[in-house]
């Protein structure tokens, strides 16, 4: 495990940057960068209260965001606009918050020559591929949302940066990523409709998209551990081996709340799909993960039911 190093998480807030910061704060010294745009600090307060992490409200779309922060050995970025549905009403916001939030970090980064960078994109920058599980050499790319196509940007300019100025980059390309201190998300959104209305549960679309589902402590494990292993930039897949459907997500939700008789109805969608945007089958090939020797601790199913039961413990009792 990484450890005596200067570290800047951005969006270390959020779901998974909180989760990043938990892992790594104890044997590093952890700045975190946040706007707080998707949730507050509640995550990681005691942390910061505690003088364990240093924490900087920072809008990394403003110019020169961070030139006060000095030189780090890391930057493991997480910061984005994470609205995948949104997007077709506001395609700018992917550009301003992931883009250009991002060329913000790799100029911070070449100023105070950090020269280490991990990059959370997602599969979306593949768009619907024909390749089930899709492989990080499956091309071209054709992202069907402008939160894949603003990914798929901002690994262009890591890899440009990183050959212009010798950064050691790593890209990792997220499945869903599901677990505690999530705030949005399938899992979120069932829980929230039963807990209005225990006898019915409204699905996106037909229920038969399927994802490839990732916990969230295999995430940020993975990308430590990948990350200090390789040598070069390089790209991975982070998903799982198997895929579950939303479907089986929603029988996961009602069972681990002790429901009965749940009326399910499939809104049909847009041939199927939950919106437009929405990728309807995705599984990443995770051979070249497993090849660095990295072992998930759950499978697709597995995460989402322990993702479920982390949700319902964390959500206020009504």
């Amino acid at each position: 495990m990484i450890s005596g190093k200067k570290i800047l998480v951005t969006g270390g807030a959020g779901f998974i940057g909180s989760n990043m910061v938990e892992l790594l704060h104890n044997d590093n010294e952890i700045t975190v960068v946040d706007d707080l745009s998707n949730v507050d600090d509640r995550y990681i307060r005691s942390l910061v209260e505690s003088g364990k992490v240093i924490f900087r409200k920072i809008d990394l779309t403003g110019k020169n965001s961070l030139e006060d922060l000095g030189r780090q050995d890391l930057v493991i970025h997480l910061a984005a606009n994470s609205d995948v549905r949104g997007g077709s009403e506001n395609p700018i916001k992917d550009l301003n918050s992931n883009v250009i939030g991002t060329m913000e970090v790799l100029e911070y980064m070449r100023r105070t020559d950090t020269g280490e960078i991990a990059f959370a994109s997602s599969s979306t920058v593949y768009g619907e591929t024909d390749v089930l599980p899709t492989p990080e050499t499956y091309g071209p790319y054709m992202p069907i949302s402008s939160y894949g196509a603003s990914k798929m940007a901002c690994e262009g300019f890591i890899t440009a940066y990183s050959h212009y100025y010798g950064f050691k980059s790593s890209i990792f390309r997220f499945a869903n990523i599901v677990g505690k201190n999530s705030t949005h998300g399938v899992i979120f959104d069932f829980i929230n409709k039963l807990r209005k209305n225990p006898q019915e549960l409204e699905i996106l679309g037909d229920g038969t998209q399927r994802k490839s589902y990732m916990h969230v402590s295999d995430c940020v494990g993975s990308i430590i551990y990948v990350h200090e292993k390789s040598s070069r930039t390089d790209i991975f897949n982070l998903g799982n081996d198997m895929t579950t459907s939303v479907k089986k997500i929603g029988e996961t939700v009602i069972d681990k709340m002790g429901l009965k008789d749940v009326r399910v109805n499939f809104t049909g969608g847009v041939d199927g799909r939950g919106w437009k945007g929405d990728v309807k089958i995705a599984q990443l090939g995770i051979e070249k993960l497993k090849s660095t020797g990295w072992k998930n601790s759950y499978t697709s199913d597995q995460a989402v039911e322990a993702a479920v039961e982390e949700t319902l413990a964390q959500l206020p009792h009504s």
